[in-house]
């Protein structure tokens, strides 16, 4: 069996302190991703960032699987008391967060760089 793409493909830190991480995710967040996804989104808690920052402008579908391992890594957080944003939803991937009211749970911003500045 081939070895599915992560949809995660960059992870960086952005300050010298290392306690702000911005994961960027591209292409379709689907079943078959999602278990790659969910893991690659919680790898950077053992390093104990402030601030995680989660990149969807490059996501053009998500399905609950997807929205499901963002459910998560919010949960996650909130026990180890990590700042996490959402950024840059597709309006695809913002209607799935619309519809279950998720978009009332996460901390979305427009883009990252609105999401790092707030």
């Amino acid at each position: 069996m081939a070895e599915v793409e992560n949809p995660v493909r960059n992870v960086r830190w952005l300050d010298p302190e290392k306690k702000i991480v911005l994961l960027e995710a591209v292409g379709e967040v689907d079943l078959h991703r999602s278990s790659a996804f969910q893991k690659a989104l919680l790898e950077p808690l053992s390093r104990r960032p402030q601030r995680m920052i989660v990149d969807l402008s490059g996501v053009s579908y998500m399905d609950s699987s997807g929205v499901a391992s963002l459910v998560k890594l919010l949960s996650r957080v909130r026990r180890d008391n990590v700042d996490l944003r959402l950024a840059g939803l597709t309006p695809r991937v913002r209607s799935v967060f619309e519809i279950t009211r998720l978009d009332t749970v996460f901390n979305l911003y427009p883009d990252v760089q609105e999401a790092l500045d707030s």
